[in-house]
C-alpha cells in the first residue's frame, strides 16, 4: 500500500479507549506492530479515557508497548484544535485509528514526521491507499490495513491467537475443573443488557447440558456475580470457577486466568463481550450469539466460532433467538 522509508524510531498509535474486548480484539494489531518496528519505542495514547493495556492486561503486551497513556484529552472536544495535545512529545510516526474528522486534525498538531489515519478518507493521511480502496468490515483487517500504509509492508489477517500462558495458570484451572466431565463454558454478560441473551436462556441452555451428562460451568465476571445465587439455585450441578474461594483475590478477573480455564472446556457458549473474547483465546469452539451488533466487525480470535445471529430469526433483538437453535449449535461444535 506504501513505500517502504527509514523505518521510525518512535511511533504513537492513538485510540479513544479500551475495554476488555477492545484490547483483546486489538492485541493481534499490538504484537504485528511490534513486528513492523521491531526497533521503535511504542507509546499507546487513550485519549479519551482508560486503557485495559495500562492495567488488567499490562502483563500481555510487555516488551511489546513501551508506553501507555491514558486521558489524553485527545478526541472528547473540538475545542480540543485550540491547544497543542501532548506538549514536549514529538513521534515520527502517528497512527489515527479513528475517523472523526475534528479528532484527527487535533491529534495531527502533536509533531511527527509521518501520519496514518483514514479520517475523511484518507483526506488528512501522510499516504493513501489506492483510488479503489473498501474500507474492510472487520476492526482489526482496518487496524492492519492502517499497519500496512505505514510500514510498506503487508500483513495476513491471522483466523486465530495463541498468547503464551504462564504454566501456573493452567495447573490452577485444572485443579478447578479436573480431567474426566464434559465442561460446556457459558458466559451470560456483556458490556450492555441488549447485547446479553435472556438469562433464563442461559438457565435453560444449562439445564439441557446436564441432562446431556455435561457440566455446565459459568463465566462471571465482576458485573455478573450477583446473578450466582439464581444460576445455582436453577441449575445445582453448574460450576463457577471464578467465584471459587480464593481466585477472585488471587486473579483479580484476569484475561490470562480466563483464557486458561477456557481450555478446560469441551465448547463454550457467549454473548457478543469481552469474556467471548477470552474464551475465543482458549482454542475450544466457541459459540457466539449476536443481536444488534456486527459479526463482521467485532468477530472473535477463534479458529473454530460459530456465530448465531438474531437476524436469522427475523430482528435484532437477541432474544429472538431461540434456545434450541443454540443447543443445536453447542451439540454441533461438541460432535465435529
Amino acid at each position: 500500500m506504501s513505500q517502504p522509508g527509514t523505518p521510525p524510531a518512535s511511533v504513537m498509535v492513538y485510540v479513544g479507549l479500551d475495554r476488555i474486548g477492545d484490547g483483546l480484539l486489538k492485541l493481534p494489531f499490538v504484537q504485528t506492530l511490534r513486528r513492523a518496528f521491531p526497533d521503535a519505542r511504542i507509546t499507546w495514547v487513550a485519549g479519551k479515557e482508560t486503557s485495559v493495556y495500562a492495567g488488567i492486561m499490562a502483563p500481555v503486551v510487555k516488551g511489546i508497548l513501551d508506553e501507555v497513556i491514558e486521558n489524553a484529552g485527545i478526541g472528547q472536544h473540538p475545542k480540543e484544535f485550540l491547544r497543542r495535545p501532548l506538549p514536549g512529545r514529538r513521534f515520527d510516526l502517528i497512527i489515527d485509528t479513528q475517523r472523526i474528522v475534528w479528532a484527527s486534525l487535533s491529534l495531527k498538531r502533536v509533531p511527527h514526521r509521518l501520519f496514518i489515519s483514514s479520517s475523511a478518507r484518507f483526506l488528512l493521511s501522510s499516504r493513501k491507499p489506492p483510488k479503489d480502496y473498501q474500507r474492510p468490515k472487520s476492526m482489526l483487517r482496518q487496524l492492519l490495513d492502517l499497519l500496512e500504509l505505514a510500514s510498506g509492508k503487508a500483513f495476513e489477517t491471522p483466523a486465530g491467537m495463541d498468547l503464551d500462558l504462564d504454566p501456573a495458570l493452567a495447573e490452577e484451572a485444572t485443579g478447578l475443573l479436573p480431567e474426566g466431565p464434559v465442561y460446556v463454558g457459558i458466559a451470560p454478560g456483556a458490556g450492555g443488557r441488549p447485547k446479553c441473551w435472556p438469562l433464563q436462556n442461559f438457565v435453560a441452555m444449562a439445564k439441557e447440558q446436564t441432562a446431556r451428562r455435561r457440566i455446565p460451568v459459568f463465566v462471571l465476571g465482576p458485573k455478573e456475580i450477583a446473578w450466582k445465587s439464581e444460576l445455582a439455585g436453577a441449575v445445582p450441578e453448574a460450576l463457577f470457577p471464578l467465584q471459587e474461594d480464593g481466585v477472585e483475590e488471587a486473579h483479580h478477573f484476569s484475561p490470562q486466568f480466563t483464557i486458561a480455564l477456557s481450555k478446560r472446556f469441551a465448547a463454550c457458549l457467549s454473548n457478543d463481550s469481552g469474556v467471548g473474547h477470552m474464551l475465543a483465546l482458549g482454542g475450544r469452539p466457541l459459540i457466539s450469539l449476536y443481536g444488534t451488533t456486527s459479526p463482521e466487525k467485532f468477530r472473535p480470535m477463534s479458529g473454530c466460532l460459530t456465530i448465531v445471529r438474531a437476524a436469522d430469526f427475523g430482528g435484532e433483538e437477541i432474544e429472538r433467538i431461540p434456545v434450541e437453535a443454540v443447543i443445536q449449535a453447542v451439540d454441533k461444535a461438541l460432535s465435529a
